[in-house]
């Protein structure tokens, strides 16, 4: 449901990171503004960002594999702990490896000393979204980045939906390996197809609710933006059918499609239909352009109204500004477009995180942020 009210304003005011990256300790106060890092490349200011985003579900903005990010000779693994302000007041977040039990290879999460039941608990207190520049290629590469940045924006104001694309991906491999068998047992199979039809049926609706919404927004923006309008569009039989059958006709075609495709799907080694193949479709709607014909300029400048649509959508549901980590941002802006983008960030009402080499590309927010130097893993006011 909509919410008619401003969204609420959501900051870090401090945090701490032990053995993460090149991160042996730190403790960082914060205002309630924005953030500027800058500092030479590879001294850590994109470590930092991904220390934030480990303050939300998943495996960060690089998808790192959790013993990667321990700081190389560290014995116990990573800690990140942050203090987040918000309407009712400060909560105290922690997670990493640290303290784990011997084998235990997932990362806990903490809210005000007590363990968390799962990561998704974070999104009570937080939703962080981002962009970098391995973003950048988003629109040509493959299309399994395409899902995975769909459903983060779909998690970012549906909490429930990332669980839903576990349990649906760990269905799946259960079929795949029974497939394999010799002798599979139809029962079995029948057992594991009726909850992958649930679940892929609640991935597509949350999915094509995302797409109706955010295609919603973005033609309620203003024209004339230095970043284009967008047309989206999931491609993906189960979405496209979303809203003119009923969802249980849908699933029971889909439950249906799975008997069906048995065969072939062994002889292939893998599940050819589901939501697991869809792809996210854009175009750039003034130059009515797919967004992979565009230009690298154009695509840049797209993927940033996209993420500003995202994030003005994320506030107007969740209650809560989001939090926004933007990697580079500034690099490839001509002025008027930086202009643009710092006063589009100031006017969506949260905490901004921005990097860059060169500190005189956010001239124009001094007053308006916070600015350190990174170097070699110490951060420092500017």
């Amino acid at each position: 449901m909509e919410n008619s009210l401003p969204p609420a304003r959501v900051s870090i005011s401090r945090l701490k990171l032990a053995n993460f990256r090149n991160y042996e300790s730190l403790s960082l106060r914060l205002g309630p503004s924005h953030v500027v890092l800058t500092g030479e490349n590879g001294a850590g200011k994109t470590n930092l960002l991904e220390a934030i985003s480990f303050l939300s579900p998943g495996r960060g903005l690089r998808r790192a594999v959790y013993t990667d990010v321990t700081r190389s000779g560290a014995p116990d693994g990573f800690a990140i702990h942050a203090a987040i302000e918000t309407e009712e007041g400060s909560v105290d977040v922690g997670t990493g490896l640290a303290g784990n039990a011997p084998g235990e290879s997932g990362r806990r999460v903490r809210v005000n000393g007590v363990t968390a039941a799962s990561a998704d608990e974070l999104l009570d207190y937080a939703r962080i979204l981002w962009l970098v520049p391995a973003m950048d290629g988003l629109f040509t590469g493959p299309s399994a980045d395409r899902r995975r940045f769909l459903d983060r924006m779909v998690l970012a104001i549906d909490p429930a939906h990332g669980k839903r694309v576990l349990d649906y991906d760990k269905a799946m491999r259960s079929r795949n390996r029974l497939l394999t068998e010799e002798r599979s047992d139809d029962a079995w199979l029948d057992a594991i197809e009726t909850p992958m039809a649930e679940l892929g049926i609640a991935i597509a609706a949350a999915r094509a609710e995302l797409m109706r919404l955010i295609n919603d927004m973005i033609e309620r923006s203003p024209d004339g933006s230095p970043f284009p309008k967008a047309d989206c569009l999931i491609e993906g039989a189960l979405e496209q059918r979303i809203g003119i059958e009923a969802a249980t006709d849908v699933e029971e075609i889909f439950r249906r499609a799975l008997r069906d495709g048995r065969s072939r799907d062994r002889a292939a080694g893998r599940t050819l239909d589901g939501p697991h193949r869809s792809d996210l479709l854009v175009r750039h709607r003034p130059k009515a352009m797919p967004a992979e014909l565009c230009s690298t300029g154009e695509q840049k400048a797209l993927l940033i109204g996209l993420i500003l649509a995202h994030a003005r959508l994320t506030g107007k549901l969740a209650g809560m500004a989001p939090i926004l980590l933007l990697d580079e941002i500034a690099a490839h802006l001509d002025e008027g477009r930086r202009a643009a983008l710092f006063d589009i960030i100031e006017e969506l009402g949260g905490q901004a995180f921005m990097t860059g080499t060169d500190t005189s590309l956010f001239d124009s927010l001094r007053g308006r942020a916070q600015f350190f130097n990174v170097s070699h893993g110490a951060v420092a006011p500017n």
